[in-house]
């Protein structure tokens, strides 16, 4: 019969993913067949999957949130909608995008949908759970959020509910870094419904920095209260998994750098500049290049002036139309077009670069009162949003240009958009514009184009591909007039395999009756 582990969390952020991939990596490593699920999850960063053929409607591909997606590689299985079955995208104002079983099914404000989608999304969490149950020995569940929040106890699908449609055992995660690590503790134990309480099987206390055995006395006193053991002490270590959502980055008007941890002084590095958007989406593309000796990836307000970055890239976006708006309003257009470097929008960062967006108010979230908005006419494309949404694993051949110079061959990455983007009835398609991207023998602006310094494209990861990525960098100290600093690679580990180290070593698997 399938073992049930729901990581729980006493808050957001405390660690929940890294100790669940770190689990799924581990006990793949040792033979166990294991899969990673998440009834509910809230995020803007997602990946394009496969749908179980169980669910098959003759859509083939579907949305996840990237944590599972991360745990499922980690577990070394193949990601499916069934690792998270109902995915919430914010949108702003309340609404989210409603995603079950890796479908759109539409926006909704939080009351409508616990009143009238929230029996269909357990029954869909029930339905991929079970789906696992007969293919697994072992199933890390991820909670959300605290599972000591008594206001949603009632329909929390994440935490209450799996744990028990799974007869899950919970693993408590709480994160020292915020303080009060005890008392969040003690007080989600009090808080959570008895039943759960009675799973409990053990406690894990994430990011701590120094000496463990200052905390016995607290490790002692909290197992002597509660009678759950602490069952391990992570120390301050990321592992470097992509993160779950825009939490992790500043707040919209402040400025965060990202990379540095190379050695390398200021003015022998390059600064890629991304705007900070108000509904950023699947920023995790800019990760890997974050990784990248000599790179600086700085999230910049939408009011910057770009004079210290030497590229720019513009990330997707949940409403590509609004934060159009937002950034024009704060001068960004006019920065970008006076930017005299290398510029990349990946998808809504695509269609931005066009001269223009129709159909606009099928896609914003109501601040545009207009059915066509100006783009910033770095590229001569327009798109047309509609309700349909494209979804789907690509493999495109590419023939490098402008920041892509040198890359010749082929790149693999998702697509998840509503829109199509086309050359403008009045343009002249010989010429007008580079097309760089094809799927097998067509070569179209509804991949991507190009023109000078200046490219966009549908493909998300496209920075994943080493080709793509290397032949980028190459051209931003190019472009800089600097000189690309060697790369090394001081720990060859995947993150997948440092976070199973950093369980492994950390935690007391045999408590948890897990192979060590």
């Amino acid at each position: 019969m399938v073992r049930t582990l729901l990581v729980a969390g006493t808050a957001s952020h405390v660690g929940k993913s890294t100790v669940a991939a770190g689990l799924c990596r581990h006990l793949a490593d040792r033979g166990v067949s294991v899969a990673p699920f998440k009834a509910q999850n809230m995020s803007n960063n997602a990946r394009a999957v496969p749908r179980p053929s169980a669910n098959d409607d003759g859509t083939a591909f579907g949305e996840i949130g990237v944590s599972q997606y991360v745990q499922a590689r980690a577990a070394r299985v193949a990601p499916t909608t069934d690792h998270n079955p109902v995915l919430l995208k914010p949108r702003g104002d309340g609404e989210s995008q409603l995603v079950v079983d890796g479908r759109a099914v539409g926006h909704f404000a939080a009351g409508s949908y616990y009143e009238e989608h929230w029996e269909r999304a357990r029954a869909a969490a029930e339905a991929a759970h079970a789906q696992l149950a007969v293919k697994y020995d072992v199933i890390v569940a991820e909670g959300a959020g605290s599972i000591a929040e008594i206001n949603l106890h009632h329909r929390d699908l994440a935490n209450v509910e799996t744990a028990r449609l799974a007869d899950a055992d919970v693993l408590l995660v709480a994160d020292i870094e915020r303080g009060g690590v005890f008392a969040s503790l003690v007080g989600t134990l009090e808080l959570v419904p008895d039943d759960l309480r009675e799973r409990v099987v053990g406690a894990v206390i994430t990011k701590f920095r120094g000496d463990v055995s200052l905390l016995d006395p607290g490790l002692d006193a909290f197992e002597e209260r509660t009678g759950v053991p602490v069952l391990g002490v992570l120390p301050y270590d990321d592992p470097g998994l992509p993160e779950e959502d825009s939490v992790s980055l500043p707040a919209v008007g402040e400025r965060t750098v990202v990379g540095g941890d190379d050695g390398l002084p200021g003015d022998a590095a390059v600064t890629v500049a991304v705007p900070r958007l108000p509904r950023i989406s699947n920023f995790t593309d800019l990760e890997p290049l974050a990784a990248e000796p000599g790179v600086r990836v700085a999230y910049v307000p939408p009011s910057d002036d770009l004079t210290d970055a030497d590229a720019v890239v513009l990330p997707g976006t949940k409403n590509t139309v609004d934060d159009l708006l937002s950034l024009r309003e704060a001068g960004f257009d006019d920065a970008l077009r006076s930017f005299d470097g290398l510029v990349v929008g990946l998808c809504g960062g695509y269609q931005l670069l066009g001269e223009r967006i129709t159909n606009a108010t099928v896609e914003s979230a109501g601040e545009s009162a207009d059915d066509e908005v100006a783009g910033f006419g770095l590229l001569p494309v327009e798109t047309a949003f509609s309700t349909d949404k494209r979804v789907e694993q690509s493999t495109l051949s590419v023939v490098g240009t402008g920041p892509l110079a040198g890359v010749d061959g082929e790149v693999s990455g998702y697509e998840i958009h509503a829109g199509e983007t086309h050359l403008p009835d009045a343009v002249d398609e010989t010429g007008a514009v580079e097309t760089p991207f094809s799927r097998g023998d067509e070569a179209s602006v509804a991949l991507g184009a190009a023109s000078g310094q200046v490219l966009g494209t549908y493909l998300h990861g496209l920075f994943e591909n080493g080709n793509a990525r290397r032949a980028f960098v190459d051209s931003v100290f190019a472009s800089a007039g600097k000189e690309r600093p060697a790369t090394t690679d001081d720990d060859p580990r995947s993150p997948y395999d440092r976070a199973a180290r950093l369980v492994a070593d950390h935690v007391d698997l045999a408590a948890l009756g897990l192979p060590e």
